[in-house]
């Protein structure tokens, strides 16, 4: 059924020379994109001023016959504010923003002179488009534009009422779901036109492509938002949303929802390594914190200037994968990618490159977001990254007075990890013990518990 929708490891060893030069350091092991959601809309939006350079990945999956999209604009689009981009370019900022797992190994108590060990980087022709434009005026329906762009047929529209708009939707195959009449007028009286598209299959077939390639468009507005509510309408569920937002200064943040920070820097149990189980943590962790916030609230995942990252999921963008996002301000930039790298992703500080990524992560439904999702760019430049840790005991044999008191201090660090884990995702606590080899005793502060209960959960 149709849907109308909005719009990767090389290990570099380095001495971690300063707190403030290199904030975290770690080794990077694991990150948690858009894969481990089954809803995940994305969307990278570039900002300067009044100009906009919006990219929608299509998370379509079925007959390509069956996908359209209709997304509410401010202004009529000439065929030249209109792209197709390269899937590839979102995987790339979306692995290199993610949430990440990373782990640290203790020195020998005994050594004082120990250095930490660090990151690692490492369109359809021939139609009769008079006639279309007849019926379309006949329902109040004007059609400003129509293009083909790649594998996809265009056309730009506004109207007189949304029965109107609605009514010639349906009739072009557009399936809108039952009740987006109101939604559309809400659009309608803000004077916003509609971004209409199809797949063209003889296209398609033509370019070789065997999936919907992202849809790119470029306006100048001073509206800064992004319509969410449209998607809604026929959601049989909560949706997803992760924006990615590249603007030259700081990070962007939204006005009509209050955002918060992902819990980040916890220390973790070893096992959700070994085990594999970090996608599962990061998956509970969200939910458990969405719903803390009677999933009324956006959360914020990443904040950082892309000249560096510490750890690093993936490398930086490059300047001309950033010029194809629509960041036209590095157009005479050094390229990221090149030369000035220290280890893996990190750019010399002289090299610097005024694009700051802000990743925010919206779960979303009709209930509990309203009003389409509203943003302003700020002067906030500080980093931030969802980021946990995972530190993996010294096992030498450490024969000093230090050695000791390290030894007998790893129980109570254990279980103050388990405790950490079991707080970010309301998993059973004895679950948790157990996988992180903590004996039936465990600390009374995790868990309250008779002691036959821990015997037949294995």
């Amino acid at each position: 059924m149709t849907r109308v929708m909005v719009g990767a490891m090389v290990v570099a060893i380095l001495p971690c020379w300063t707190p403030s030069a290199f904030a975290f350091c770690g080794f990077y092991v694991g990150k948690a994109d858009t894969t481990l959601f089954n809803k995940a809309s994305q969307v990278i939006l570039v900002r300067d001023g009044d100009r906009t350079v919006m990219t929608m990945v299509n998370d379509f999956r079925g007959d390509p016959r069956e996908f359209a999209v209709v997304i509410p604009v401010p202004t009529v689009l000439q065929r030249g504010q209109i792209h197709v981009g390269d899937k590839a370019l979102v995987d790339h900022i979306d692995a290199y923003s993610a949430p990440r797992l990373v782990e640290y190994f203790d020195g020998d108590p005994c050594w004082s002179g120990r250095l930490q060990e660090a990151m690692s980087m490492a369109a359809a022709g021939g139609v009769a488009r008079d006639a279309v434009a007849k019926a379309a005026r006949a329902l109040g329906v004007a059609i400003e534009a129509q293009y083909s762009v790649g594998e996809y047929d265009i056309v730009l529209l506004s109207a007189q009422q949304s029965s109107g708009l609605e009514t010639w939707l349906r009739q072009n195959g557009y399936r809108i779901p039952a009740g987006a009449s109101s939604v559309l007028a809400s659009y309608l009286r803000q004077n916003m036109r509609f971004f209409v598209a199809k797949v063209n299959l003889a296209a398609q077939a033509r370019l070789g492509f065997s999936y919907l390639r992202p849809l790119q468009v470029a306006y100048e507005s001073p509206k800064f938002m992004l319509p969410i509510r449209l998607g809604m309408v026929n959601a049989d569920g909560p949706q997803d949303l992760i924006v990615y937002a590249l603007t030259r200064d700081g990070r962007v943040e939204p006005t009509n929802y209050r955002m918060v920070k992902l819990p980040s820097g916890m220390d973790l149990p070893e096992y959700l390594k070994n085990s594999g189980e970090f996608p599962a943590f990061y998956q509970a962790m969200f939910s458990h914190q969405a719903n803390a916030e009677q999933n009324r609230a956006v959360v914020l995942e990443y904040a950082w200037n892309m000249r560096w990252c510490d750890p690093c999921a993936a490398d930086p963008l490059s300047n001309e994968e950033l010029l194809q996002l629509g960041a036209y301000w590095v157009a005479n930039g050094s390229q990221a990618s090149g030369l000035g790298l220290i280890g893996r992703g990190l750019l010399a500080p002289t090299q610097r490159q005024d694009v700051f990524l802000t990743r925010l992560h919206v779960r979303y439904d009709n209930a509990h977001f309203p009003e389409d999702l509203v943003f302003q760019q700020t002067g906030n430049a500080e980093n931030f990254q969802g980021r946990y840790v995972l530190r993996h005991q010294f096992t030498g044999p450490a024969a000093c007075a230090a050695g000791e008191s390290y030894r007998g201090s790893l129980q109570q660090r254990h279980e103050r990890e388990a405790q950490q884990l079991v707080a970010l995702t309301g998993w059973d606590p004895l679950t948790v013990l157990r996988k992180a080899g903590i004996g039936a005793a465990g600390n009374g502060q995790i868990r309250d518990a008779r002691w036959w209960e821990m015997l037949w959960r294995r």
